[in-house]
């Protein structure tokens, strides 16, 4: 099909010194991107056909006809998300029946800018650094032909794209089955396997053996360890090539102490050889330090993950820990195939558990060939073993985000039948927990202090945290003022009036504001919002009357401010009890005991300012303990604004911690916060914890 494919393409290039070049222009555009495929050249001919017109074709080209040549970007054609330098790889097209081409200087340009020129010939290429893989780029190569003139070709990278999971919601598994003779085993459907994850039967989506295009990324140990057996090491890449089906893509990396240049993503199987013929033995070894490398990022994140690891088993130089990358590998999906150069023999004893283990608990195969013809069967193994899976699909009943490894149990109900799957995953860790606390700190003369971020330690639970964030709560802050107006405040009501409208004209203009007045019963006076007049004309209009429905209006705020994003305070004002008119029952409701439970589950500070001497002053100082805010009591009236000024200023000087937590559970439970300042004289307020958040 390829023969047929390049001959129809040549064909092509013949036709085109035919027709007016805006014509083929033309064409070219709209119709030569469709053409990596028979059926896209066959339509691309079609078309050009059509255009020549039926006399033109039957005349044929004009015997003296000249074919100007042609170039080609042949690597990379996407991005593998692999480190280190890229290799652009390039090559010169000669007409069909044409002599050689002789060696001519190769343009190479990233982005219209020239990047390098390569004389020395077949095959052109040049190295670049990819230091941006999420911005798209293009790639180009020119060069001079006497006959066309100058010659070119280009490709866009797209950006390389990084998907993140958000939850474990269903887990792919690829198998292979086998009979007792070995024979690989087609046309099973989902009711004649059995799955269990933990132990625990699983019910199975999707099942298909259609086998997707795969990416392999070749990675060749070119350390000099490895330079008696570097031509078998070329023979056995270079074979494994040819088992490949034309949409699968490779990627030569080759690697000693680090992945060095890398070749691909390609299909283009004289580049591949290429790449695979230049590596040169040379530096130490660290196997898994490649392999952690490898895992970073796949081209095509639905295709098939496969590395193939050629090497003698030796490391002397990795630096990552071996489980690390073998927890990357099974949280990535690669399949890892490794084929240890010079069979067991050649191979240390540790070598050889380490390349078992990392096949093993990848879905993969270790194979220890020791001559070329068992590098052959090995060859035709990793390809029938590639070519020949189930991809399943199955959504756990344990959806829990804990970071465990759960262990997957594959079966068929045919006993006889072997089946090799992955032995199972990781789940996803759950997301970070990451608390924010605002607090106040003050002297012994409860005069402001001035904190640096150096001056305090944060403990959750007793274990110390490390900050992220340390700054002055300067966000806007929505605010709900609830005014006591039973009939006990009929004398006060003047100045209530009064240092209430002066209590709103001081905060600032970007601060929401809502109105709950309360007697016999509690209401809010208009929406919360940033406009004062709803909440002017609601207190020039404070008429004391009634009983007090303190718990309904604590109630009705704290309701009202949890729909509200960002920093919350309520300010409270009253001169007694939660009680009816006649002073014989409850005002409310609600119970004390509700509202403490919102005022724990509402990140909300509270301020209380209790007047006279029949005020409810334990309550009142509970909950602005619980929340973090501060109580005031005063039987003068007239200390009333004294106590806004107080909370307004108090506003302006908070400051927010925001951290990491070191426990990462998400159980829903309280984590006590404390916030230890260095100066003992300095005392720290703040709400003192807060609610992890649920699973």
């Amino acid at each position: 099909m390829q023969l047929g494919i390049r001959k129809l393409e040549l064909r092509i290039r013949e036709i085109q010194t035919q027709i007016p070049n805006s014509k083929f222009q033309i064409l070219n555009s709209n119709l030569l991107s469709s053409a990596s495929s028979a059926v896209g050249l066959s339509l691309f001919a079609a078309a050009v056909v059509a255009t020549l017109g039926a006399a033109t074709v039957m005349a044929g080209p004009p015997k003296d006809a000249v074919i100007p040549m042609a170039v080609h970007i042949t690597s990379p054609l996407g991005r593998s998300g692999l480190p280190g330098k890229v290799r652009i790889v390039a090559r010169i097209a000669a007409p069909v029946e044409s002599p050689a081409i002789a060696a001519r200087p190769v343009r190479f340009f990233v982005n219209d800018k020239l990047i390098g020129t390569d004389t020395d010939g077949p095959p052109y290429s040049t190295e670049w650094e990819d230091e941006n893989p999420f911005e798209p780029c293009k790639l180009a190569v020119e060069v001079d032909d006497p006959i066309g003139g100058v010659v070119r070709d280009e490709i866009d990278l797209a950006p390389f794209e990084i998907v993140e999971q958000s939850g474990i919601t269903s887990v792919g598994l690829e198998a292979t089955v086998q009979d007792a003779q070995g024979h690989y085993l087609g046309g099973l459907d989902a009711s004649q396997f059995t799955l269990r994850e933990n132990g625990e039967p699983q019910t199975i989506d999707v099942i298909t053996s259609e086998a997707p295009a795969a990416t392999f990324v070749l990675l060749v140990d070119s350390s000099q360890s490895m330079s008696r057996n570097i031509d078998f090491v070329r023979v056995a890449a270079s074979r494994l090539v040819d088992h490949l089906r034309t949409d699968d893509s490779v990627v030569i990396a080759p690697f000693n102490k680090g992945i060095t240049t890398v070749t691909g993503p390609s299909r283009d199987r004289a580049t591949i050889a290429d790449a695979v013929a230049a590596i040169k033995p040379h530096g130490g070894t660290a196997i898994i330090d490649a392999l952690l490398e490898a895992t970073e990022q796949f081209p095509n994140a639905d295709g098939r993950r496969v590395v193939v690891l050629l090497t003698d088993g030796y490391d002397e130089n990795s630096t990552k820990s071996f489980e690390e990358t073998l927890a990357r590998l099974k949280q990535t999906q690669v399949t890892v195939y490794t084929v240890a150069i010079g069979g067991v023999s050649g191979v240390s004893i540790n070598g050889e558990k380490m390349l078992r283990r990392i096949a093993g608990d990848t879905g993969g195969r270790a194979f220890f060939p020791w001559n070329s013809d068992q590098l052959a069967a090995v060859h035709t193994s990793i390809a029938d073993d590639v070519q020949h899976r189930y991809r399943m699909a199955y959504t756990p009943t344990n959806q829990r985000q804990d970071g465990t490894w759960r262990t997957i149990t594959l079966t068929t109900n045919d006993a006889a039948h072997k089946v090799h799957a992955r032995p199972g995953y990781q789940s996803l860790m759950p997301a970070p927990v990451r608390p924010s606390i605002e607090f106040i700190a003050v002297d012994a003369a409860q005069q402001y202090v001035d904190l640096t971020r150096d001056d305090f330690d944060v403990l959750e639970d007793g274990v110390k945290q490390s900050v992220d964030v340390f700054q002055e709560a300067v966000a806007p802050v929505t605010i709900a003022l609830a005014l006591d107006q039973s009939g006990s405040m009929k004398k006060a009501a003047p100045v209530v009036r009064e240092a209430a409208g002066a209590f709103v004209d001081a905060l600032r203009p970007t601060d929401p504001l809502g109105l709950v007045l309360f007697s016999d019963k509690a209401e809010l006076m208009g929406e919360v919002g940033t406009d004062r007049k709803p909440a002017h004309d609601a207190i020039d209009a404070y008429t004391a009357k009634g009983g007090t429905a303190l718990y309904d209006a604590l109630d009705l705020a704290l309701g009202r401010l949890k729909t509200v994003e960002g920093r919350r305070v309520i300010v409270v004002v009253t001169d007694g009890y939660d009680e009816d008119a006649k002073s014989k029952g409850p005002g409310s409701t609600a119970t004390w005991d509700q509202v403490v439970a919102s005022a724990k589950e509402i990140d909300a500070t509270i301020y209380a300012i209790g007047l006279g001497a029949r005020v409810d002053r334990s309550r009142l100082q509970q909950l602005a303990s619980l929340t973090g805010g501060e109580a005031y009591f005063t039987t003068d009236v007239a200390a009333l604004e004294q106590h806004y000024h107080r909370i307004v200023e108090e506003l302006h000087r908070r400051y927010l911690v925001a951290y990491t937590s070191t426990n990462v559970k998400r159980d829903g439970m309280w984590r006590k916060v404390e916030l230890r300042s260095h100066m003992t004289s300095v005392r720290v307020r703040s709400r003192g914890g807060y609610y992890a958040p649920p699973q």
